[in-house]
């Protein structure tokens, strides 16, 4: 499979004002108009912050995945309120049904998720991260696993680390469209942001299977770490499949199904899947020879950044130029909140349509 081959952008330019920053904000926005990514070279976040992190989540998916394993009980879990804090087992997320949209691809960009699709096989934590409104701060309480002293601190730099960016990268791409660089950062203020790693278990699990089926984001720019297991795959405008390779020290942001909202549908919410393949097998096995007991888990050290729950994602008319053909009919009047919610119905994890 091809490996996309989207521009390195150099955040340096634009945290520094330097002369190379309108092109720089000029390729974010064509980047996410093209490829629905980013991969951002950002100064302010290094390898081994993401190393440490990804280590930590290592040892806790492992060790829940046991206890899991075991039918013990998992007590992060808050399957009441959407597991919108907390962990999320493997088989409890289901993408929409998209297999409409893919029916009519060539068999080489075709996903490999099952159609219609079943339940990702992946795991998933949820922690709430920055400030919130007075009157969400409650609803939004995060859990700390007992057995993790350095839970709380790690999770929130991190997060923390993560939202900075996104919040430049939401930056870089206003200017780079031509409007008012705090056009969107300032409706991410106080936003529900969820830092929300995933772990895969590559021991337990072989090659072909679907850890997240094809689908989009449902907040507005999404961001991770390099992870150190291959398998994400991302579909372009025109409808290509692609590999995706995070160069050593960047990070790999996606739009969601926000920003496609606010812009008319020039930057559309970028279809993608993780699957075990046979590079992912290969460098298992490794592990695996160097220490036969090992039990591996994949991680992905990812936040979803959102647009703050009152806000509304009707498209901006200082885009409108740019809006695509019918774009006032689909793209409604609709807050962040109401978006979010509808969204999580369709795959699942909203408390009603788990019961239903």
């Amino acid at each position: 499979m091809e490996v996309v081959d989207a521009p390195i952008i150099n955040v340096a330019a634009f945290l520094n004002d330097t002369e190379e920053k309108e092109a720089e904000c000029k390729k974010v926005a064509d980047s996410l108009h093209k490829y629905g990514i980013l991969i951002l070279n950002d100064p302010r976040i290094e390898e081994k912050d993401n190393d440490e992190y990804i280590e930590m989540m290592e040892k806790y998916f492992e060790n829940r995945g046991d206890q899991f394993y075991n039918k013990e009980e998992l007590k992060e879990a808050r399957p009441d309120i959407h597991y919108q804090v907390g962990i999320t087992p493997e088989y409890k997320e289901k993408a929409r049904n998209h297999c409409k949209r893919f029916a009519h691809y060539d068999e080489n960009n075709k996903p490999i998720s099952e159609c219609p699709p079943e339940f990702d096989a992946k795991w998933r934590y949820f922690w709430h991260i920055g400030e919130r409104p007075e009157e969400r701060k409650e609803a939004n309480a995060n859990i700390v696993p007992a057995d993790f002293p350095e839970w709380e601190q790690k999770m929130d730099k991190w997060g923390n680390m993560m939202i900075s960016a996104c919040m430049t990268a939401a930056e870089m791409t206003a200017l780079g469209l031509g409007i008012e660089q705090e056009t969107f950062s300032s409706k991410m203020k106080q936003g529900p942001h969820l830092l929300a790693p995933t772990g895969s278990d590559l021991t337990k699990n072989d090659n072909g299977t679907v850890f997240a089926g094809v689908h989009y984001d449902l907040n507005f720019l999404t961001i991770h770490g390099k992870s150190r297991f291959p398998g994400l795959f991302i579909w372009l405008k025109d409808g290509t499949k692609m590999a995706v390779k995070v160069p050593d020290g960047c990070l790999l942001i996606q739009s969601g199904i926000q920003i496609e909202w606010m812009t008319g549908g020039y930057i559309k919410a970028g279809f993608h899947e993780v699957i075990y393949t046979d590079a992912t097998k290969e460098i298992v096995n490794k592990r695996m020879e160097e220490n036969k007991d090992a039990h591996v888990w994949r991680v992905s050290s990812t936040l979803f950044s959102h647009i703050k729950f009152d806000q509304s994602l009707a498209p901006l008319e200082s885009l409108k130029e740019k809006w695509d053909e019918g774009a006032t009919e689909k793209y409604n009047d609709i807050t962040s909140e109401e978006k979010t919610l509808e969204e999580l119905k369709a795959i699942s994890l909203h408390a009603e349509a788990a019961t239903s």
